[in-house]
């Protein structure tokens, strides 16, 4: 679905990515891993648009999407859930969800107003309240469900429960599984390597802009110097 292959990509003159090649099929669960400033957001915003690469491809479902505008790659089927949230807090959280609503599967539309407000019991509770009175945690359930809302066939999260509450995390987390056995293909940044294990089918790691190592769950978590290595700060 997703290809990455020899991605380059940087800001000025200062070169982030070196050739970073990995991909995502259909249905799969895929994680971007390292330590902080390795090369995951800049992987993430080259895929969406937001930075155009200097060098390498990027496909998405048959078609050459790198360089293009970020809503023509988003409207190719791709919801992003962007590091920060980066919800409207001007608008109702009604008015936030439906203010992306589109068809981007290609097939019957899954996720509508109701469907993410039963998704997220706390949306719906606060389906009249500002985006602004919303706490960090139902930020980030406003920003994973308005991304639900275009029915994409990627989801790519950027630090998925970065510095929420465990309850919070632990609904979240939930949530993905079940995306995930309704066969929605995510790549997902995050930093909870116990809950990354048991979710994603692959795991591609990052350091100093270049990938490092690629492998499942299982042989990641019998894997003791990568995480060492790569992964502990």
């Amino acid at each position: 679905m997703l290809i990455v292959e020899d991605l380059v990509a940087g800001y000025g003159g200062s070169r982030v990515l070196h050739g970073v090649s990995f991909s995502v099929g259909a249905g799969e669960v895929v994680t971007l891993l390292g330590r902080n400033g390795m090369g995951k957001t800049t992987t993430v915003r080259a895929v969406m648009g937001l930075l155009t690469p200097t060098a390498g491809r990027i496909r998405f479902a048959g078609n050459d999407v790198a360089g293009r505008p970020p809503h023509r790659i988003a409207q190719q089927g791709i919801g992003l859930v962007p590091e920060g949230r980066q919800i409207f807090p001007t608008l109702t959280v009604e008015e936030n969800l439906v203010a992306t609503a589109a068809n981007r599967s290609g097939g019957a539309q899954r996720w509508t107003l109701p469907e993410v407000l039963a998704l997220f019991p706390r949306l719906a509770e606060r389906r009249r309240n500002l985006g602004s009175r919303l706490s960090g945690g139902e930020q980030q359930m406003l920003a994973i469900g308005r991304a639900l809302m275009t029915n994409p066939r990627l989801l790519i999260l950027d630090e998925a429960t970065e510095g929420l509450a465990p309850i919070i995390r632990a609904e979240i987390w939930s949530v993905l599984a079940r995306l995930r056995a309704e066969g929605l293909a995510i790549l997902l940044i995050d930093k909870n390597l116990a809950a990354l294990l048991r979710l994603a089918d692959r795991h591609v790691v990052i350091e100093k802009g270049a990938v490092v190592w690629t492998g499942s769950s299982d042989a990641l978590a019998a894997a003791p110097e990568v995480r060492d290595t790569y992964l502990h700060v």
